[in-house]
């Protein structure tokens, strides 16, 4: 199992299925190539303070390391999102909690793909727009 350490791939994760838990968020994304499982820790700073998402990111990246990597899809990238429960909450409850999020994921249906689907957009909302009336513009010419 390796680390998700670049932004892009985090940006292209959070497009993909997610599941909920009162500690976390897990996200998933199915990836084409035959790399191995990745997974990613992210905390937003709403969170608390430095040291308290250092120690939820810890307690996350300790729930991976003792779930059987079994529970989780070949091929695809997870990124989890810590919650402030996270800080308080029975770690073998957030265990539990983490494998219902994984079979959640399984059983969801991948989302249709679109023509831009191995793009990550990180544009801004305007330049969006200026994209599709380009794209607009260019089928009325025919």
């Amino acid at each position: 199992m390796d680390r998700l350490r670049q932004r892009a791939d985090f940006l292209a994760v959070a497009n993909g299925a997610r599941a909920g838990s009162a500690a976390f968020i897990v996200q998933n994304r199915r990836r084409d190539d035959d790399g191995p499982i990745r997974v990613g820790f992210t905390v937003t700073k709403k969170n608390g303070t430095a040291t308290e998402r250092n120690r939820i990111r810890r307690r996350l990246r300790e729930l991976v390391k003792r779930l059987d990597p079994v529970s989780m899809r070949p091929h695809s990238d997870y990124v989890l999102v810590g919650r402030r429960a996270a800080l308080t909450s029975d770690f073998a409850t957030m265990l539990e909690d983490l494998r219902s999020a994984l079979n959640r994921l399984d059983r969801q249906q991948p989302k249709p793909s679109n023509a831009f689907s191995n793009e990550v957009d990180a544009g801004s909302r305007k330049e969006t727009r200026q994209k599709t009336a380009i794209a607009q513009g260019a089928n009325r010419i025919e």
